[in-house]
C-alpha cells in the first residue's frame, strides 16, 4: 500500500483498544483524525489513541503486552513517581499538581509533536480564583493521621485552617485557625444544600484552592480523582449558616450540571457537613438527621478533627469523583474549600490519584471508594 509518503513495513504497532496492525502512513496527512500526522510524530496514524498527545496506558489488551501510545519510543513509561520528596510547605503550585498525580507539564500553544498532554499552568488561589490565598492553607502531605496516600508518595491538602495534621510543622488547631483571608464564592455559589431548605449560607472566610489548566490526553474520555473531606462543623452546625464547602469547579462544564461543580452526593448536595457522604464519625442523630457513620470514628485519629472525644467530628472517608472530558481539549479544574459564616471550626480536604481513562463517563459522580477487605 502506498500512503502518499511511500510504503513502510515496520514491526506491528499494537493499540490498547484494538488488534495488532501494520500502519503504513508516513506523510503529513492526519489519516486517523487525532490531530497528528506521521510528520507530527504520530507513530501509528491508523489509531487515534496513539500520538504524541496521548497518555501511555499501562499494559495491553486483555493482559497482553503494553504499547507506546504517546509515541516517545518507550512502552508504558508514563511518569508516576514525581511526588517523592516534596516539602510539606512547598510554595510551588506545580508541586501540588504532582502531589495529586499529574507529572507531565505541557507547553502553552504547542503544535505538532510538541503538543503533549499535561499541566499548562497551576496557581494557588482563593475560592473565586483570585490571588491572595494564605500559604499555610495548602500542604503536600505523606499522610494525614491514618489516611494514607492513594497513589505515589504524597497527596494535596487544602484547608480553611492549616493544611497539616498535629505534629506537622505549622499545625494549628482545626477548632479555629484563622487565615485572615476572604473572597467571593465560586460562580454559582453560595448554593444551599437541597438537604437544608430555607438555610442561608454565610460569607466566604479563609478560602483555599489549587487551580490547574490541563491539556487532556487525546485518548482520554474521562478522569477520576480521590478526595477525603474533614469538617469540625459536625455535629453542631448541620444545616446552618456555618456550612463549610468543598467543590471541584470544572470549565468547560460537563453536560447536565447546574453549575461547574463536579463533586456532590447523589442528592446534589455539595461536599459539606450536610451531605450524605459523611461516613467517618460516631453513629448518631444530629441536626434532625440520621448519620449511620458506617466507617466509625477511628479514621479521625491524629487528624485534629477528633476533639476532646474520638468521633466528635466527621469525615467522608475516601471518595472518587468521575467526570467526562473531551479528548485533546484544555480544561480548568479548581479544587476549592472555604469556611462559611465565620473563620473558625475549620474543614480540610485531601486530593490524590488523578487518573485518565479510555472509557467515557455518562455524567459526573462522586461515590465512596470501596474499603479493601
Amino acid at each position: 500500500m502506498d500512503s502518499g509518503g511511500g510504503p513502510v513495513f515496520d514491526a506491528p504497532i499494537n493499540s490498547d483498544t484494538g488488534p495488532i496492525i501494520n500502519c503504513q502512513y508516513t506523510d503529513d496527512v492526519d489519516h486517523d483524525g487525532d490531530g497528528y500526522s506521521y510528520v507530527d510524530g504520530d507513530c501509528n496514524d491508523c489509531d487515534p489513541n496513539a500520538n504524541p498527545g496521548a497518555f501511555d496506558v499501562i499494559g495491553g489488551v486483555d493482559g497482553g503486552p503494553g504499547v507506546d501510545e504517546d509515541c516517545n519510543g518507550v512502552v508504558d513509561d508514563e511518569p508516576t513517581d514525581c511526588d517523592v520528596g516534596i516539602d510539606i510547605a512547598d510554595p510551588d503550585p506545580m508541586a501540588g499538581a504532582r502531589a495529586i498525580g499529574l507529572c507531565r507539564v505541557a507547553t502553552p500553544n504547542a503544535q505538532g509533536k510538541d503538543r503533549t498532554w499535561g499541566v499548562v499552568s497551576a496557581r494557588y488561589v482563593k475560592a473565586d480564583g483570585t490571588d491572595g490565598m494564605n500559604q499555610a492553607s495548602h500542604g503536600v502531605l505523606p499522610n494525614f493521621g491514618v489516611a494514607n496516600v492513594q497513589q505515589g508518595a504524597s497527596m494535596l491538602a487544602l484547608s480553611s485552617g492549616t493544611a497539616r495534621a498535629p505534629g506537622m510543622p505549622g499545625y494549628q488547631s482545626s477548632s479555629g485557625a484563622q487565615m485572615g483571608t476572604n473572597s467571593a464564592p465560586p460562580a454559582g455559589y453560595p448554593k444551599e444544600s437541597p438537604a437544608c431548605p430555607g438555610v442561608t449560607t454565610g460569607g466566604v472566610f479563609d478560602p483555599a484552592a489549587l487551580e490547574l489548566v490541563i491539556r487532556v490526553p487525546t485518548n482520554a474520555k474521562s478522569f477520576t480523582f480521590n478526595l477525603n473531606f474533614y469538617t469540625f462543623e459536625f455535629p453542631d452546625y448541620i444545616c446552618s449558616e456555618f456550612n463549610d464547602f468543598y467543590v471541584t469547579m470544572m470549565n468547560p462544564r460537563p453536560p447536565n450540571l447546574p453549575d461547574d461543580n463536579i463533586s456532590f452526593d447523589q442528592d446534589g448536595n455539595p461536599i459539606s457537613v450536610n451531605n450524605s457522604l459523611l461516613q467517618v464519625c460516631s453513629a448518631q442523630n444530629a441536626g434532625g438527621k440520621n448519620f449511620p457513620c458506617p466507617l466509625g470514628p477511628s479514621l479521625l485519629q491524629n487528624t485534629g478533627f477528633t476533639g476532646p472525644i474520638i468521633g466528635e467530628h466527621a469525615a467522608t472517608g475516601w471518595l472518587q469523583t468521575r467526570a467526562p472530558v473531551e479528548p485533546g481539549s484544555e480544561i480548568t479544574l479548581r479544587f476549592a474549600i472555604w469556611d462559611s459564616g465565620d473563620a473558625v471550626l475549620d474543614s480540610l480536604v485531601l486530593v490524590d490519584n488523578l487518573q485518565w481513562s479510555l472509557d467515557p463517563a455518562a455524567g459526573s459522580t462522586t461515590e465512596p471508594v470501596p474499603v479493601p477487605k
